[in-house]
C-alpha cells in the first residue's frame, strides 16, 4: 500500500496520530473484530499490536499466526509517517511483510501471538527489534569498545570512546570522547550494536568533558 495523506489536516499533534493509529488497527467485519492492544512511536514511525477475534468466538485460524489459549490472534503493525505541507501521511504494512523499521519495544513484542513458520519475514522484524532492544543504553563515564571500527569525516577511525556529554540549548546531549585523540563524537545507537563495556565510572557530572574543554582552554 501507498501513502495516504489527510488534507483536512485534522491529524496535528501526538496525540492525534496515536488516536489514528487507534482508529485504524479498530474495526469490525461480520465474522470478524479487530482491537488495538499497544501502540508505540520511535522516530516518526508507529509500532502497532492488533488482537483479532471472531464473533462467533470461535478460535481464529491462520496460516501466519498460532491461535492464542482464547482464540485469538495478534499480529504486528508498521506505520511509517510524515507530514508533507502540514498535512499528516501514513503509510502501513503488516509485520510479515518485511518492514525494514523494526524497532518496536520487547513489551509490544509480548504481546504477538507465536508464528507458525520459523523463516518467515515476521520472524526476522521480530529478531531485528530484539537486536535493537538488545544495544546497551551507556551511562556517564562508561568506557566502551565499539564492535568495529568507525570511520569519522575527516578520515580517522576511533573504536574505544567513553559516554559523556555536552549541552546545546539548555539540554544535555549525549556524545562520546574518543581515546585515541581526546576528540567528541556524536555516535547513533546503530553503531552501538556489538559493542562492549570496557569500564563504568558513574558520576553526576562529566569528568571526561571537564578534562576535555580543561585542555581546550591550556
Amino acid at each position: 500500500m501507498g501513502w495516504l495523506f489527510y488534507t483536512d489536516r485534522r491529524v496535528k499533534t501526538y496525540a492525534d496520530e496515536k488516536a489514528e493509529i487507534a482508529r485504524l488497527c479498530t474495526f469490525e467485519t461480520d465474522t470478524r473484530k479487530t482491537v488495538l492492544l499497544k501502540a508505540c512511536k520511535v522516530g516518526s514511525t508507529w509500532y502497532a499490536a492488533a488482537k483479532i477475534t471472531n464473533i462467533n468466538d470461535s478460535p481464529v485460524e491462520d496460516a501466519t499466526y498460532a491461535t492464542d489459549d482464547d482464540g485469538s490472534i495478534t499480529f504486528g503493525a508498521v506505520f511509517l509517517t510524515r507530514y508533507d505541507d502540514g498535512c499528516w501521511g501514513y503509510k502501513d504494512m503488516e509485520e510479515g511483510a518485511g518492514p525494514v523499521e523494526s524497532r518496536a519495544s520487547l513489551s509490544l513484542l509480548a504481546l504477538l501471538s507465536e508464528l507458525k513458520d520459523p523463516d518467515s519475514y515476521a520472524h526476522a522484524w521480530r529478531q531485528r527489534c530484539r537486536d535493537w532492544a538488545a544495544i546497551l543504553d551507556y551511562e556517564e563515564g562508561d568506557r566502551i569498545k565499539l564492535a568495529a571500527p568507525v570511520t569519522l569525516s575527516d578520515g580517522s577511525t576511533c573504536q574505544i570512546v567513553t559516554a559523556t556529554h555536552y549541552r546545546r540549548g539548555g539540554q544535555k546531549r549525549r556524545c562520546y570522547r574518543i581515546e585515541e585523540t581526546g576528540g567528541l563524537v556524536r555516535l547513533s545507537k546503530a553503531l552501538l550494536a556489538g559493542s562492549e563495556l570496557l569500564g563504568s565510572a558513574k558520576s553526576e557530572a562529566s569528568p571526561v568533558l571537564a578534562e576535555f574543554f580543561a585542555g581546550n582552554d591550556s
